[in-house]
């Protein structure tokens, strides 16, 4: 059974070494931002196609 961290990936050749969501150059950093900026998980995943539901779950425990 898959973690949820385990969909945090980092690569010191991708995105700076910065935290990212399975390896796909959406950073953590860009998720947590949008959520910041008040958009519902529905919002971040229309301006995100590539994401999936437990990925912004995954990026949400991240950061705590």
């Amino acid at each position: 059974m898959e973690t949820a961290l385990s969909r945090i990936t980092t690569n010191p050749r991708q995105c700076g070494g910065q935290p990212c969501i399975r390896g796909i150059r959406i950073r953590v950093a860009d998720v947590l931002q949008l959520f910041a900026a008040g958009l519902s998980a529905g919002q971040v995943l229309a301006e995100m196609p590539d994401l999936e539901v437990a990925d912004l779950q995954a990026a949400l425990q991240y950061a705590a």
